[in-house]
């Protein structure tokens, strides 16, 4: 990269730029089951506006602000905010213990904590409280006009970052204007040279992963995207297969993570092919032939994958740790670039950076200009320049670095003579053998992470139990499969490394992972500890483990403090059962298969289900894109007029009562209705407005859809033409979508989110079936409408809730038992209640329980 950059005086110069951007997004969150944008006027305004609110709050230049929460764009506009108001950011991760964000208070005076209302802490900190979700009508009385800059300049403090875990003292890293410019003005100057190619490809979007509370996460969040007029897209979960449908569904170019999460999107990527009664050696095959083959040719080979990703997905952008290089190879014979950068957040993230178009393979970049870098006498990485933080702030006090003084990384690296940098490992994690000779782990972990065995490995100086062995490498190793043999893959592993090298020890780590970072590093202190106390018994003496311990047979103390009763799952709910689910697939990261965790009776199905040996059980419900596109939907409309609205109108004479209360619905709405006969949608439909009649989804039983789309294997030709077209008719007549009894709530909810988002209504019938005798009480609602109505309306401004529309059905149980297919005028009636809005805090089962009770009383 060239070093002649773009001068910018601060940070706050930035704004002015998005400004011009207008009403381009820049932010997109998904929160429950809707999405909200943000524009780049929306950011700048609130930015000055929350300025304005700090400065009437008494917080001046230099007073420090806790900021903890979420990834959203309400996190981005309060960082802009402190720093056009000159107030000092101290970041926080949302999982911070409650003695390490003491610790930070104390040593930094905080005056003001703006936080989300997930975060348990934040009350807890006797400190005035800005919630972040309620942060634009906060400050909303504020002018928006542009605010004056007194006292900032390229000296002052941005932020103090703690890097320091809970076991030691919290140290606060120092970074001011000009720390993050000398590293954000080089980018530009590059990107300057492509930016006319990108209006081809507008906008790029990138999906962040990585939490904005570390400055990797800043940089790729709320600067670097920014600078090619991008969209940022937050997620709320590192389940691999919702990254990657959220990555095809919302067109994602470039996704934002940390190594760990690459490795986890090619275990799910090798699992979907298993999946797909494809061998995964088959996948490793293509893999290899794909070597020395050029872009286009690769991507080619695995169109399929591309086709998973989306056609507009391109690239990740990998951060926060080491990236493994098998791992590095892997996606890039699939055809997708891959950049990393190697920085600390004492050089403002970045020190050495990858080029999208150039540079060596298994590098992690060129050095950036500005810095001065070298490799001292041990082969550590040494480096001095503007990005480089003044200090740090301790419980001592604050310690000042010379500018001139190099900055020890404690990192061990190589470079060749292109120029590119080659990270070798962590000097601290270095095994100096008896011989004098260096172990570095991350070459062991290499080699073992390459066998098929393997899920997971990390290697650790051990010197025993007792502290008293000559220092050795330890491989800490997590199986595909708890009847796998360790010692079979370590003897393998062996094969490529040199004679010091060789792994002589090696522990079955029993967890389903490792306890990590933030940003997914391994703790490999904590490793260490929790192995030596595993190998002490009752009475203290060291049992001898190592290198010949025996599976125990999975995870399941780590899967049972998930459950409140583990030795029965009978306790538990339907929406117990979702929660769980939720939990576990957050907390390893996988997708598991609704229909076989319903199934699931104990601890050790869940087990199973969780390390992956139990498939999917059953066909997918159906979510046709069609229904919702034309010619369907003009179909659809000429279907309702001609067909199903004068057969309507002769057959019932109904009376439609209550419409008045739908005169102030402008947007969607979710319909809540008690269920009768087959025709109540249709009565439903036809006595609706037409604004709201023309956009309305129905929710029906999704195994009877699912099931005519896809019959038994034994269902003959005739049968399974007959359903089809049941199904094909039902979805054009009426765009149902499935609403399942047993499984597959979740992904019914999130397209019910899809159809609100595009502004449709969405009608469901909580019953689950229809009420005998046309009794409500009879047949209760399912716990799941609370939950749908309060995550439909989770977080969200009052402009974007979603009212929730009783509907009651009257008359019709009384045609049905006749068996009368005409009814007298007046007999059947349609009342819509008034709308309801519930607050987001209250439970699914409270919402359920009241929306049941009020049906009744109409």
């Amino acid at each position: 990269m060239q070093s002649d950059s773009i001068a910018r005086p601060t940070l706050a110069s930035y704004l002015d730029d998005y400004l011009r951007r207008g009403d381009a997004t820049v932010f997109v969150q998904r929160r429950g089951l809707r999405y909200v944008r943000w524009s780049y006027r929306q950011l700048v305004l609130t930015a000055r506006r929350t300025a304005r609110e700090l400065e009437s709050r008494g917080i001046g230049i230099g007073d420090r602000i806790l900021l903890c929460g979420e990834n959203s764009p309400e996190w981005v506009a309060t960082f802009w905010g402190c720093l056009v108001r000159g107030a000092v950011i101290v970041p926080l991760d949302k999982d911070s213990t409650e003695d390490f964000v003491f610790a930070v208070q104390q040593q930094t005076n905080a005056t003001l904590i703006l936080a989300g209302s997930d975060v348990s802490f934040a009350e807890s900190l006797n400190l005035p409280l800005l919630v972040l979700e309620e942060l634009s009508e906060t400050v909303a009385s504020h002018s928006a006009e542009p605010y004056p800059l007194q006292g900032v300049d390229d000296s002052t403090l941005v932020e103090i970052i703690f890097t320091s875990g809970t076991t030691s003292t919290p140290k606060g890293v120092l970074l001011t204007h000009r720390n993050l410019l000398a590293n954000l003005q080089p980018l530009e100057t590059e990107i300057a040279k492509y930016i006319k190619w990108e209006r081809f490809v507008h906008p790029i979007r990138f999906l962040n992963l990585v939490p904005l509370s570390h400055v990797f996460g800043q940089f790729m969040g709320v600067f670097v995207p920014q600078l090619l007029g991008g969209e940022v897209h937050f997620h709320d979960t590192l389940n691999p297969a919702e990254i990657v449908r959220r990555t095809r569904k919302s067109r994602i170019s470039v996704l934002v993570l940390v190594p760990r999460m690459l490795d986890t999107l090619r275990e799910w990527l090798a699992l979907n092919y298993a999946n797909r009664s494809e061998k995964v050696d088959q996948l490793e095959d293509r893999i290899a032939r794909a070597k020395g083959a050029r872009f286009l040719r690769r991507w080619w080979m695995f169109r399929d994958v591309h086709r998973q990703f989306g056609w507009k997905f391109w690239a990740f952008v990998s951060g926060g740790a080491t990236l493994d290089e098998q791992t590095e190879t892997f996606w890039r014979r699939l055809g997708f670039a891959v950049l990393q950068g190697y920085g600390m957040t004492e050089t403002a993230s970045l020190i050495t950076v990858t080029h999208p178009f150039k540079g060596g393979h298994g590098s992690i970049g060129k050095m950036m200009p500005g810095y001065e870098v070298k490799l001292d006498e041990s082969g550590e990485i040494i480096v001095r320049g503007a990005s480089v933080s003044p200090g740090y702030l301790t419980a001592e006090g604050r310690i000042t670095r010379d500018a001139r003084e190099w900055l020890h990384t404690g990192d061990i690296g190589e470079t060749d003579d292109a120029g590119n940098v080659y990270f070798k490992g962590r000097k601290g994690d270095v095994i100096v053998t008896a011989a004098g000779l260096n172990i570095y782990p991350e070459d062991l972990e290499a080699a073992l992470n390459r066998q098929p065995e393997v899920r997971a490995s990390c290697v650790i100086s051990w010197n025993g139990v007792d502290g008293m062995e000559p220092a050795a490498p330890l491989a800490v190793i997590i199986l595909r499969d708890s009847n796998a043999g360790a010692a079979a893959a370590v003897e393998r592993a062996n094969q490529s490394l040199a004679e010091y090298q060789k792994i002589r020890r090696w522990h079955v780590w029993t967890e389903p992972d490792f306890p990590r970072t933030a940003t997914h590093k391994v703790l490999k202190r904590e490793v260490a500890q929790r192995i030596a106390e595993r190998m002490k018994d009752e009475d203290g003496r060291i049992r001898d483990e190592i290198g010949t311990m025996k599976d125990d047979g999975g995870s399941t103390d780590a899967i049972s403090s998930f459950i409140p009763h583990p030795s029965s799952l009978s306790s538990l709910d339907s929406m117990g059962r979702i929660e769980l689910l939720s939990a576990l697939e957050e907390r390893y990261q996988i997708e598991i298969d609704e229909a076989a965790f319903t199934a699931a009776t104990n601890v050790d199905e869940i087990e199973r289900i969780v390390r992956g040996q139990m498939g999917m059980s059953s066909k997918p419900y159906p979510y046709p894109k069609w229904s919702r596109k034309f010619p369907i939907t003009w179909l659809r409309l000429l279907l309702f007029y001609t067909i199903i609205l004068p057969i309507t109108r002769v057959m019932s004479r109904m009376r439609v009562e209550g419409v008045q209360h739908l005169d102030h619905i402008t947007g969607p709405a979710l319909f809540v209705a008690n269920h009768v006969t087959l025709a109540d949608h249709a009565l439903i439909l036809a006595a609706l407005p037409p604004r709201l009649r023309h956009r309305l989804a129905i929710a029906m039983e999704g195994e009877r859809l699912r099931d005519w789309l896809h019959p038994p294997a034994a269902t003959t030709w005739f049968v399974r033409l007959r359903l089809l077209a049941q199904y094909v008719l039902v979805t054009t007549f009426f765009h149902v979508f499935p609403l399942p009894k047993q499984s597959g709530f979740r992904r019914a909810f999130a397209y019910a989110g899809e159809c609100v988002d595009r502004g449709d209504s969405v009608l469901v019938f909580p019953e689950g079936e229809r009420a005998p005798r046309g009794q409500m009480h009879m047949c209760p609602f399912r716990p799941g409408i609370g939950l749908l109505a309060k995550e439909l309306n989770a977080s969200l401004t009052n402009d974007l809730t979603v009212p929730v529309v009783p509907v009651k059905l009257h008359g019709l149980y009384e045609l049905k038992r006749r068996q009368q297919y005409f009814a007298p005028s007046g007999m059947v009636s349609v009342v819509f209640g008034e709308p309801l809005k519930f607050d987001s805090r209250e439970e699914p089962i409270t919402i359920t329980e009241d929306l049941q009770r009020r049906l009744e009383a109409m």
